[in-house]
Protein backbone atom coordinates (compact mmCIF):
# COMPACT_ATOMS: atom_id res chain seq x y z
CA UNK A 1 0.00 0.00 0.00
CA UNK A 2 3.09 2.36 1.07
CA UNK A 3 4.68 1.80 -2.51
CA UNK A 4 1.62 2.54 -4.45
CA UNK A 5 1.36 5.37 -2.07
CA UNK A 6 4.75 6.70 -3.41
CA UNK A 7 4.50 6.12 -7.17
CA UNK A 8 1.34 7.94 -6.85
CA UNK A 9 3.42 10.36 -5.26
CA UNK A 10 5.64 10.73 -7.29
CA UNK A 11 3.44 10.53 -10.75
CA UNK A 12 2.01 14.06 -9.25
CA UNK A 13 5.27 15.18 -9.02
CA UNK A 14 6.35 14.12 -12.37
CA UNK A 15 3.20 15.54 -14.21
CA UNK A 16 2.67 18.38 -12.00
CA UNK A 17 5.26 21.51 -11.99
CA UNK A 18 3.64 23.16 -9.81
CA UNK A 19 4.04 20.21 -6.91
CA UNK A 20 7.39 21.26 -4.64
CA UNK A 21 7.70 18.51 -2.61
CA UNK A 22 6.45 14.92 -1.18
CA UNK A 23 4.82 16.88 2.28
CA UNK A 24 3.04 18.74 0.39
CA UNK A 25 1.42 16.59 -2.46
CA UNK A 26 0.43 14.27 0.32
CA UNK A 27 -1.09 17.29 2.73
CA UNK A 28 -3.01 19.45 0.44
CA UNK A 29 -3.65 17.87 -3.32
CA UNK A 30 -7.18 16.83 -3.31
CA UNK A 31 -6.64 14.45 -5.58
CA UNK A 32 -4.46 12.52 -4.26
CA UNK A 33 -6.83 12.35 -0.87
CA UNK A 34 -9.96 11.27 -3.14
CA UNK A 35 -7.65 8.39 -4.98
CA UNK A 36 -7.20 7.49 -0.83
CA UNK A 37 -10.06 7.64 0.21
CA UNK A 38 -11.38 5.72 -3.24
CA UNK A 39 -8.96 2.41 -2.33
CA UNK A 40 -11.16 2.13 1.20
CA UNK A 41 -14.14 3.10 -0.76
CA UNK A 42 -13.54 0.07 -2.98
CA UNK A 43 -12.63 -2.62 -0.98
CA UNK A 44 -16.06 -1.91 0.90
CA UNK A 45 -17.63 -1.87 -2.02
CA UNK A 46 -16.22 -5.46 -3.78
CA UNK A 47 -16.99 -6.85 0.32
CA UNK A 48 -20.54 -6.25 -0.49
CA UNK A 49 -20.31 -3.30 2.61
CA UNK A 50 -22.14 -1.17 0.40
CA UNK A 51 -23.53 1.81 2.97
CA UNK A 52 -19.76 2.75 4.73
CA UNK A 53 -18.44 2.46 0.80
CA UNK A 54 -21.06 4.92 -0.69
CA UNK A 55 -20.82 7.04 2.91
CA UNK A 56 -16.38 7.22 2.20
CA UNK A 57 -17.62 8.23 -1.61
CA UNK A 58 -19.86 10.79 0.00
CA UNK A 59 -17.35 12.40 2.06
CA UNK A 60 -14.52 12.63 -0.02
CA UNK A 61 -17.21 14.34 -2.63
CA UNK A 62 -17.74 17.13 -0.24
CA UNK A 63 -14.59 17.61 1.11
CA UNK A 64 -12.70 17.52 -2.48
CA UNK A 65 -15.44 17.94 -5.23
CA UNK A 66 -14.33 15.05 -6.83
CA UNK A 67 -17.28 12.00 -6.73
CA UNK A 68 -15.40 8.61 -7.29
CA UNK A 69 -18.33 5.93 -7.28
CA UNK A 70 -17.44 3.22 -4.97
CA UNK A 71 -17.15 0.18 -8.04
CA UNK A 72 -14.66 2.47 -10.16
CA UNK A 73 -11.89 0.28 -11.07
CA UNK A 74 -8.91 2.73 -11.47
CA UNK A 75 -5.03 1.57 -11.82
CA UNK A 76 -1.20 2.88 -10.49
CA UNK A 77 -0.35 6.15 -10.55
CA UNK A 78 -3.41 7.77 -11.14
CA UNK A 79 -3.36 11.66 -11.32
CA UNK A 80 -6.02 14.14 -11.16
CA UNK A 81 -4.89 17.59 -11.22
CA UNK A 82 -6.64 20.73 -9.98
CA UNK A 83 -10.09 18.05 -9.44
CA UNK A 84 -13.07 19.97 -9.11
CA UNK A 85 -16.03 18.66 -10.33
CA UNK A 86 -14.99 15.62 -11.62
CA UNK A 87 -17.58 12.66 -11.35
CA UNK A 88 -16.28 8.93 -12.47
CA UNK A 89 -19.34 6.69 -12.56
CA UNK A 90 -19.88 3.31 -10.97
CA UNK A 91 -18.22 0.67 -13.92
CA UNK A 92 -15.44 2.82 -14.76
CA UNK A 93 -12.04 1.25 -15.54
CA UNK A 94 -9.15 3.13 -15.49
CA UNK A 95 -5.91 1.50 -16.47
CA UNK A 96 -1.72 3.07 -15.41
CA UNK A 97 -0.66 6.56 -15.47
CA UNK A 98 -3.84 7.84 -16.66
CA UNK A 99 -4.38 12.33 -15.82
CA UNK A 100 -7.27 13.84 -15.81
CA UNK A 101 -8.27 17.17 -15.58
CA UNK A 102 -11.08 19.59 -13.62
CA UNK A 103 -14.76 19.15 -14.83
CA UNK A 104 -14.23 15.32 -16.32
CA UNK A 105 -16.89 13.16 -16.40
CA UNK A 106 -16.65 9.23 -17.03
CA UNK A 107 -20.47 8.73 -17.17
CA UNK A 108 -23.05 6.92 -18.83
CA UNK A 109 -25.66 7.89 -21.60
CA UNK A 110 -28.78 6.42 -19.45
CA UNK A 111 -29.02 3.88 -22.24
CA UNK A 112 -27.27 0.89 -21.25
CA UNK A 113 -27.44 -1.34 -18.52
CA UNK A 114 -24.74 -3.76 -16.82
CA UNK A 115 -21.65 -1.82 -18.27
CA UNK A 116 -22.33 1.47 -18.56
CA UNK A 117 -19.50 3.89 -18.36
CA UNK A 118 -16.16 3.83 -20.39
CA UNK A 119 -12.71 2.09 -19.99
CA UNK A 120 -9.62 4.00 -20.18
CA UNK A 121 -6.93 2.53 -21.19
CA UNK A 122 -3.21 3.29 -19.56
CA UNK A 123 -1.16 6.88 -19.90
CA UNK A 124 -4.50 8.33 -21.17
CA UNK A 125 -4.97 11.84 -20.33
CA UNK A 126 -8.52 13.74 -20.52
CA UNK A 127 -8.35 17.66 -20.72
CA UNK A 128 -10.77 19.56 -18.45
CA UNK A 129 -14.16 19.85 -19.08
CA UNK A 130 -14.32 16.56 -21.14
CA UNK A 131 -17.29 13.90 -20.81
CA UNK A 132 -16.50 10.83 -22.22
CA UNK A 133 -19.93 8.77 -22.26
CA UNK A 134 -20.89 4.85 -22.59
CA UNK A 135 -19.25 1.46 -22.19
CA UNK A 136 -16.72 1.87 -24.87
CA UNK A 137 -12.93 1.86 -24.77
CA UNK A 138 -10.60 5.02 -24.55
CA UNK A 139 -7.05 3.15 -25.94
CA UNK A 140 -4.37 3.44 -24.22
CA UNK A 141 -1.42 6.31 -25.07
CA UNK A 142 -5.01 8.61 -25.97
CA UNK A 143 -5.45 12.41 -25.40
CA UNK A 144 -9.17 13.57 -25.18
CA UNK A 145 -8.74 17.41 -25.97
CA UNK A 146 -10.71 20.00 -23.39
CA UNK A 147 -14.39 20.09 -23.76
CA UNK A 148 -14.85 17.18 -25.83
CA UNK A 149 -17.62 15.26 -25.87
CA UNK A 150 -16.52 11.40 -25.97
CA UNK A 151 -19.12 8.95 -26.90
CA UNK A 152 -18.26 6.47 -29.46
CA UNK A 153 -14.42 4.25 -29.10
CA UNK A 154 -11.31 5.88 -29.13
CA UNK A 155 -8.36 4.07 -30.76
CA UNK A 156 -5.33 3.65 -28.76
CA UNK A 157 -2.42 6.61 -29.11
CA UNK A 158 -4.99 8.88 -30.77
CA UNK A 159 -6.19 12.42 -30.06
CA UNK A 160 -10.00 13.35 -30.22
CA UNK A 161 -11.65 16.70 -30.36
CA UNK A 162 -14.77 18.43 -30.50
CA UNK A 163 -18.47 18.19 -29.30
CA UNK A 164 -19.39 14.77 -30.77
CA UNK A 165 -15.52 14.48 -30.41
CA UNK A 166 -13.61 12.71 -33.66
CA UNK A 167 -10.44 11.52 -33.96
CA UNK A 168 -8.27 13.97 -35.52
CA UNK A 169 -4.62 11.92 -35.33
CA UNK A 170 -3.79 8.18 -35.16
CA UNK A 171 -0.06 7.83 -33.79
CA UNK A 172 0.79 11.41 -34.95
CA UNK A 173 -0.73 11.42 -38.43
CA UNK A 174 -3.72 13.50 -39.44
CA UNK A 175 -6.54 12.01 -39.80
CA UNK A 176 -8.32 13.13 -42.74
CA UNK A 177 -12.57 12.91 -42.99
CA UNK A 178 -15.41 14.89 -44.31
CA UNK A 179 -16.12 18.16 -42.46
CA UNK A 180 -12.76 18.92 -40.82
CA UNK A 181 -12.71 19.86 -37.02
CA UNK A 182 -9.99 22.88 -36.63
CA UNK A 183 -9.60 23.06 -33.16
CA UNK A 184 -7.86 26.64 -33.61
CA UNK A 185 -10.23 28.39 -36.20
CA UNK A 186 -12.84 26.41 -35.01
CA UNK A 187 -16.16 28.24 -36.20
CA UNK A 188 -18.63 30.32 -33.45
CA UNK A 189 -22.22 29.12 -34.32
CA UNK A 190 -23.58 31.97 -32.43
CA UNK A 191 -21.27 34.57 -33.97
CA UNK A 192 -23.15 33.13 -37.25
CA UNK A 193 -26.26 33.54 -35.87
CA UNK A 194 -26.08 37.27 -34.78
CA UNK A 195 -24.21 37.72 -37.87
CA UNK A 196 -27.19 36.68 -39.86
CA UNK A 197 -29.43 38.68 -37.51
CA UNK A 198 -27.15 42.37 -38.31
CA UNK A 199 -27.49 41.54 -42.08
CA UNK A 200 -31.30 41.43 -41.43
CA UNK A 201 -31.71 43.88 -39.80
CA UNK A 202 -29.51 46.26 -41.99
CA UNK A 203 -31.42 45.18 -44.98
CA UNK A 204 -34.55 45.67 -42.81
CA UNK A 205 -33.24 49.48 -42.01
CA UNK A 206 -32.44 50.04 -45.51
CA UNK A 207 -36.36 49.42 -46.89
CA UNK A 208 -37.96 51.27 -43.91
CA UNK A 209 -35.49 54.29 -45.40
CA UNK A 210 -36.08 54.00 -48.97
CA UNK A 211 -40.11 53.73 -48.02
CA UNK A 212 -39.68 57.54 -45.72
CA UNK A 213 -37.57 58.89 -49.02
CA UNK A 214 -40.67 57.27 -51.32
CA UNK A 215 -43.52 59.39 -48.92
CA UNK A 216 -41.73 62.55 -48.66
Amino acid sequence: MFRRLGETINAYKARDPAARNTLEVLLLYPGLHATINHRLAHWFYRHKILFPARCVSQWTRFWTGIEIHPGAEIGRRFVIDHGMGIVIGETTEIGDDVLIYQGVTLGGTGKDKGKRHPTLGNNVMVGSGAKVLGPFKVGDNSRIAANAVVLSEVPPNSTAVGVPARVVSIAGVKVNFAGEVDQISVTDPVAIELSALSEQVQILESLIQERQNHMK
